[in-house]
């Protein structure tokens, strides 16, 4: 290297420096410009191109018709700007995610803010360069079948951010900004009545601490008349996510045999997801069971080599990330159970790798227990029913084994040069499959296990327990749901009233019996079989366990008691956007115009757990008490 070539190294070197310098200090103020954020594209610099578009110049230079749909092969996504769009308005912002993203306050505000979430401007100018907007390639099982090519339809990434104070890198995308190669026979656009629902829930479900993808802001577009059961107003929801890498994603690859491809995204997903190799679980021996660590918290930090050497291990670096992404979709459904969310259609295409909530559809809370509901209302054989949401995503998981089959099942030859050129041989092939096998049914056990840790521990937490006994599970949490079912009462209310009671109430039967109707609806209760004393009777028979068991944990209540109810009603939320409450929103938003009601419904989900909000004391009441009779468990499109 030449002294002039090291000395220009050098200096656009230290004026990163200063410039990441600069932006800390702002950062440190209370956030940054969306100008200053840190922004990169490592998912498009280190993951191949579409070959028709294979950089930013030929699809910004190509009419956008040849960017309409087809198939494309041998690529993770296509360069694609969205579509500008006339007078949009911004609709509302979330505070928190400004807040995540590393944004500073009232940045909402600014022109260059509304023109980049609503896609009219992005980071990228011909002969300059930048970051290209793209859409990721992927496809799916869909209610068990497979779909073939799917893709970001009517989704367009814009670029990578950094939080300079969390270091933590977020793909930001907005939805709804036009036609792409994979939006199939659809426009590519987003109707407001599904942005509403998805701009509120998934800022709703990050508030209750489930993992999923974030909405930043939501622009409505109302010179976009968009068809969809009939003529509605288009909208564009920004979001982010740590990353928006899906099942579907290798599946694609997967269909059409292109393992190099799938090698390049495992190992993508692994470094520049997961943040390396050694932040994934520690290896096990295929010949001995899991250590109890392993499943419980996996020992985390060793290079794979020491572990080789130390353990003498099979398992190699790629069946550890399939565990990852097992462990992390465990932990989220078990989310999801504790807390009555369906999400309602979770194809492959839908369920992220890094264990998010994600691409929301037909979801729904919970209102009236029943484990048969489903929100998607062409769901005809429920399979993504509350009851078999956590073994539906496990059959999701052993697709995405089936396509990391050939790395996982290699062993310690992954890396060797004829299987990685070659693949495996006629005659290896009996013993790598059966090695496949192997840690895809384990990994099953791990499953399982992590998911009814991750229940026991959220469903403790949401009866006020400090300790896990392993009667908790029969006597409290499956009599408490089947009381619920019996007499249909209502799931996310049952636990919040329940942190309103006092021990000293439930000391005698008649006492626990006067306590009872709390958990009935307005109306009364339900089921079949039962009258107004055999109701009260069940429930309190339940509350005396209940009674006994938050005796052990904390002791008579004097100071404890007021300590317990807190600590409950700060895991047991009082306001949900239930599918009634979108309902109405989506009513006043795009009928009468009502733009404040979108802040106020987005201050109750953002703060879930207060006792008040101070905004509309009535409308606040309304929205918290009993869900209407005739509202109770709605179902919606995959267009809602």
């Amino acid at each position: 290297m030449s002294f002039r070539t090291a000395f220009s190294q050098t200096q656009v070197f230290r004026s990163r420096l200063g410039k990441m310098a600069s932006q800390l200090s702002r950062a440190d103020t209370g956030g940054l410009s969306l100008s200053d954020l840190p922004k990169s594209n490592v998912f498009t610099s280190k993951l191949p191109p579409d070959p028709s578009f294979e950089t930013p110049e030929a699809s910004h230079r190509a009419q956008r018709e040849r960017l309409y749909p087809r198939m494309v092969k041998g690529a993770l996504f296509t360069f694609v700007r969205p579509e500008t769009n006339e007078d949009p308005e911004l609709l509302g912002v979330s505070s928190k995610a400004i807040q995540d993203i590393g944004l500073k306050a009232g940045e909402e505000n600014t022109t260059q803010f509304k023109a980049v979430v609503s896609g009219n401007e992005f980071f990228w100018e011909e002969g300059r360069g930048g970051i290209y907007p793209w859409a990721q390639c992927y496809g799916g099982w869909q209610f068990g079948a497979w779909a073939g090519q799917l893709g970001d339809g009517r989704a367009i990434s814009l670029f990578e951010s950094i939080n300079p104070m969390t270091n933590v890198r977020y793909e930001v995308q907005i939805k709804g900004a036009g036609r792409t190669p994979y939006s199939r026979f659809a426009d590519g656009k987003a109707v407001l009545r599904s942005s509403i629902r998805e701009y509120i829930v998934s800022e709703a479900l990050s508030a209750l601490g489930i993992p999923t993808t974030r909405a930043l802001s939501l622009t409505l577009l109302p010179k976009a008349r968009v068809l969809r059961e009939r003529v509605e107003p288009g909208a564009i929801v920004c979001r982010f996510a740590e990353s928006w890498l899906r099942i579907g994603t290798f599946d694609l690859p997967h269909s059409r045999g292109d393992r190099d491809l799938i090698r390049k995204l495992a190992t993508y997903a692994a470094e520049d997801v997961f943040n390396g190799w050694e932040s994934l679980p520690a290896a096990v021996s295929l010949g001995k069971d899991l250590p109890a660590d392993t499943v419980e918290e996996p020992a985390r930090g060793l290079p794979w080599d020491k572990i080789q050497k130390h353990q003498g291990v099979e398992e190699n670096r790629f069946a550890r990330l399939y565990r990852e992404i097992a462990r992390r979709n465990a932990k989220t459904v078990a989310a999801w159970q504790a807390y009555g969310f369906m999400n309602g259609v979770l194809n492959t295409d839908n369920t992220s790798i890094y264990g998010l909530s994600l691409d929301y559809g037909p979801f729904a809370f919970m209102d009236n227990f029943d484990p048969q509901y489903t929100p998607n209302h062409d769901d005809h054989m429920l399979r993504y029913s509350y009851k078999n949401q956590p073994s539906v995503i496990w059959w999701n998981l052993v697709r995405l084994g089936e396509c990391l089959g050939e790395l996982i099942g290699a062993g310690s030859q992954v890396d060797e040069e004829t299987f990685v050129k070659q693949g495996v041989t006629e005659d290896a092939a009996p013993s790598l499959i059966k090695r496949a096998e192997s840690i895809i049914e384990r990994t099953g056990d791990e499953y399982r296990t992590v998911f009814l840790n991750e229940y026991k521990r959220l469903m403790s937490k949401r009866l006020g327990l400090q300790t896990q006994k392993e009667s908790d599970f029969q006597d409290l949490f499956s009599e408490l749901l089947d009381i619920l079912e019996a007499l249909e009462l209502d799931f996310n209310h049952f636990f919040r009233r329940l942190s309103n009671v006092s021990l000293a109430d439930l000391a005698s039967e008649t006492g626990r019996k006067g306590v009872a109707p709390i958990f009935f609806h307005a109306e009364g209760f339900g089921g079949i079989g039962y009258t107004e004393d055999s109701a009260k009777e069940r429930i309190a028979k339940w509350l005396d366990k209940w009674r006994q068991r938050v005796l052990e944990d904390w002791g008579p209540e004097n100071d404890a008691g007021a300590k317990r109810q807190k600590a409950m009603k700060e895991v047991n939320p009082k306001f949900l956007p239930r599918s009634w409450i979108l309902d109405e929103i989506i009513d006043r938003v795009e009928r009468r115009g009502d733009r404040d009601i979108l802040r106020r419904a987005m201050n109750m989900a953002l703060n879930p757990f207060d006792e008040e909000w101070g905004l509309n004391q009535e409308e606040e009441e309304r929205f918290c008490g009993d869900v209407p009779r005739f509202q109770r468990a709605m179902m919606c499109s995959c267009s809602s």
